[in-house]
């Protein structure tokens, strides 16, 4: 972190590798060939973002999965390609299609990434498939872009990360399958002749975090009881880092410039520098800024959503450090608990669960006690829960705004002992039947939603 630059790194545990060659499956068997684990590179990925968070550097993690499949299926192909389909699950469309690609400057999309793979990738250095790329490479890709050469479409899978690449020349094809990690190729084609075919299953092994046990009453008791020094080293980087990035995307230009607009638009108070500092954080994020974030159930833009209107409204309250950490206890444990009931295929947009443990944080700093916090979460899912999501990209930074402008009204509100009451809509008697209702709502109800959205995305 000291040389201020980014670290671009092979990520694999040697400790995993045992003298692995190849990939580890069926091909390596066949062979004789020592083979690597999934769980190599997996793991040397955790450590190297765990090393890059604790010593507050950047780290670049080279590789770019459908740059990966479809540099693969160049080589299998032995040309370059006239034309390309690449078929991608769900959860790889919502975060590629919108955002830049590494490597490539301003390149955006799984077109982009497939095609920068196929003209500039070496998929024999796995995870650093792109760090080859040049800008004769970038040119070609533009020019191929322009043509229109690569057609995409929503692979219906319930893997999160599942990639089928098709490459055609003439009467001459490839395929290339990859499922669950980065580099895993359980199928290969040519021609129509399959070449690797290795069992699997399009389920997951699901070993997350077991989150049943949060409640906002136990939420707000840990916050007001935790010992600082137990939540003080993560929380300072979630104050530094993301305070960094705001700060960047209200300084210059980045996408829609959403959290700069409502500045020039609205002024300077509180209520607006609270959304403005969430949404210069996404501006700067969604649009190729490689500075460090600290998230939230997985989210970038949620992390900068749970922290930063916190971290502005402690500083205009004057409660002092103590009091700001405790508060974002409440935010981030709140954003965790309503997000994490949602399941995996959901049309939710996160920035509303985020926003709402934000007001949640907010109440707190300023004295409302637990009957607040939790009217502040029922007045901010009671007014935006409709919010969907489409997918990673520069309009996120205007739904963070509307978000935190909901929860900042619903304190307002609950601080004044207002609010949305029982069986009004997806309104219950408890705070916890409203985020079981809500949440319900959005993995049962928003399914079918999510479908279509990706449909719509993929012009399908």
């Amino acid at each position: 972190s000291s040389l201020r630059m980014p670290v671009l790194a092979h990520c694999e545990d040697r400790s995993l590798t045992r003298g692995g060659l190849i990939h580890e499956g069926e091909v390596s068997g066949q062979l004789r060939v020592p083979g690597v684990p999934a769980a190599a590179e997996d793991v040397g990925t955790a450590r190297e973002l765990s090393l890059a968070l604790s010593l507050n550097a950047s780290v670049h993690v080279c590789h770019v999965s459908i740059a990966f499949a479809a540099a693969k299926a160049r080589d299998v192909l032995g040309m370059l390609p006239d034309r390309t389909v690449v078929e991608c699950s769900g959860n790889i469309i919502k975060n590629v299609k919108g955002v830049i690609v590494p490597a490539t400057k301003n390149l955006r999309g799984m077109e982009a990434a497939a095609i920068i793979g196929i003209v500039g990738g070496d998929p024999s250095k796995g995870l650093e498939v792109l760090s080859g790329v040049s800008e004769r490479h970038l040119a070609v890709a533009k020019e191929w872009l322009s043509r229109g050469v690569c057609e995409t479409k929503w692979l219906d899978s319930p893997a999160k990360l599942h990639i089928i690449a098709r490459l055609f020349a003439g009467e001459h094809s490839a395929m290339v399958e990859i499922i669950h990690s980065h580099t895993n190729i359980v199928h290969v084609e040519k021609d129509g002749k399959v070449l690797t075919d290795i069992p699997h299953s399009e389920e997951e092994d699901s070993q997350q975090t077991d989150y049943d046990c949060l409640n906002i009453s136990d939420i707000c008791d840990f916050a007001r009881t935790v010992k600082i020094d137990d939540v003080k080293e993560i929380l300072d980087r979630q104050i530094q880092n993301n305070t960094s990035i705001s700060q960047e995307g209200l300084k210059n230009s980045y996408g829609a410039c959403v959290g700069k607009t409502l500045i020039d638009a609205y002024g300077s108070d509180i209520e607006v520098r609270a959304r403005a500092a969430a949404a210069a954080g996404s501006d700067a994020r969604m649009s190729g800024c490689e500075l460090p974030v600290v998230i939230n159930s997985g989210s970038g833009n949620q992390g900068m959503t749970v922290s930063l209107p916190v971290i502005e409204y402690a500083g205009e309250l004057r409660v002092g450090q103590e009091k700001l950490y405790r508060a974002l206890c409440i935010s981030n444990l709140t954003a965790i608990h309503i997000k994490s009931r949602m399941g995996r295929l959901s049309a939710f947009c996160g920035a509303v669960s985020a926003a709402a443990g934000a007001g949640a944080a907010i109440a707190y700093l300023k004295g409302g006690d637990e009957a607040v916090i939790s009217q502040t979460i029922v007045n901010t899912l009671g007014n935006v829960s409709g919010i969907v999501c489409d997918g990673a990209k520069p309009s996120c930074a205007a739904k963070i705004a509307s978000s935190l402008d909901a929860a900042i009204l619903g304190c307002a509100m609950a601080m004044k002992q207002r609010g949305f009451r029982p069986e009004e809509g997806l309104i219950k008697p408890t705070i916890e039947e409203t985020i079981a209702s809500i949440t319900r709502m959005a993995k049962d109800g928003m399914q079918t939603t999510d479908e279509e959205i990706l449909r719509i995305m993929v012009g399908a």
